[in-house]
């Protein structure tokens, strides 16, 4: 089997930092080039090469490409749903403009594959709230949903059109203690965790019913991963996978936290947030990645806020 030289776009973001490290673990440091516009997050530092890199810039990627011998690129460089919101036109034009820079790179280099994550994002108003399938009625209202539904389509079309061995997760809402959130909607559910420690207190911008779908990452690199490894007639979605592991509210969240730090206390005060969290399913029907790929998740609420509590 001919070595992978494998490229990460946007490294130093809340799942690039993990997913960096755990592709280094597999692959060998050299041969996972961290890249990112940002400064080198000081969890990559020393593990590997960096490279600073800005996925608009098309010839500049294009040179990296080349002259690092790369075969499979990890785009992450995105703008999340609450920040793009606050810049719609900007949001858009860097999800796709640099997924479609990718994805032609792919195209002319014959790279072996690409990753892409989607988002449960792309389900609107009109998805069905619960066990929301692989196939549904797709209607989002944020630019982010918008930009990511746009971008299953293209990478659809570049594998049915030339062949481009490109493949997607639609993630849920995901937990860390590595890496700050990236502006996100379920972003809470990192912030309840560091104000509970810090102040016994958090205000959350989400109703306490509010039930949204979420991952802890160590779920979510292992899911990424165990996608990218499997054998390519095994694919059979080529616009993204659904991906579950957990679902809950802030009011259980909270509870849970209250087990572990017993004065913790929690209010409500929901924002503009609250609209686009409602646009969402609460669960999510996974069933087409579990036969595809095997796909099963190890965290639940209470092993994830344990080592959460515990990590931080």
């Amino acid at each position: 089997m001919a070595k992978e030289k494998i490229l990460v776009i946007g490294a130093s973001g809340q799942i690039g930092v993990e997913l960096t490290l755990a592709l280094r673990k597999i692959y060998g440091n050299a041969n996972v080039v961290a890249s990112d516009l940002r400064e080198e997050n000081e969890l990559l530092k020393g593990s590997g090469p960096y490279v600073s890199l800005d996925v608009m810039n098309k010839e500049m990627l294009h040179v990296q490409v080349i002259r690092q011998n790369i075969t499979q690129i990890y785009l992450l460089a995105a703008i999340l749903s609450a920040t793009g919101e606050k810049n719609p036109g900007l949001a858009w034009h860097l999800n796709m403009q640099g997924l479609l820079n990718v994805l032609d790179i792919a195209r002319e280099e014959k790279l072996n594959k690409v990753y892409w994550p989607s988002s449960i994002a792309v389900f609107g108003p009109t998805s069905p709230k619960k066990n929301c399938p692989q196939q549904t009625i797709i209607e989002p209202i944020t630019v982010y949903g918008i930009s990511k539904y746009a971008g299953e389509f293209w990478c659809n079309y570049f594998h049915q059109r030339y062949g481009v061995d490109v493949r997607s997760i639609r993630y849920p809402g995901l937990i860390s203690y590595k890496s700050a959130p990236g502006g996100g909607t379920t972003d809470y559910a990192i912030e309840i965790f560091h104000e509970a420690l810090e102040h016994k207190h958090y205000k959350c911008f989400l109703k306490e019913d509010t039930y949204l779908p979420m991952m802890y990452m160590p779920d979510a690199i292992s899911a990424t991963i165990r996608l990218m490894e499997a054998p390519a007639e095994k694919i059979s979605v080529r616009t993204s996978y659904n991906v579950s592991a957990i679902s809950f509210s802030p009011k259980e969240i909270a509870a849970e936290i209250k087990k572990h730090i017993p004065d913790f206390t929690i209010n409500y005060s929901p924002d503009y947030r609250q609209a686009i969290a409602d646009s969402w399913p609460q669960s999510i029907d996974d069933s087409v990645a579990r036969n595809d790929w095997g796909w099963k998740h190890e965290y639940d609420l209470s092993a994830m806020s344990a080592d959460m509590l515990q990590n931080l």
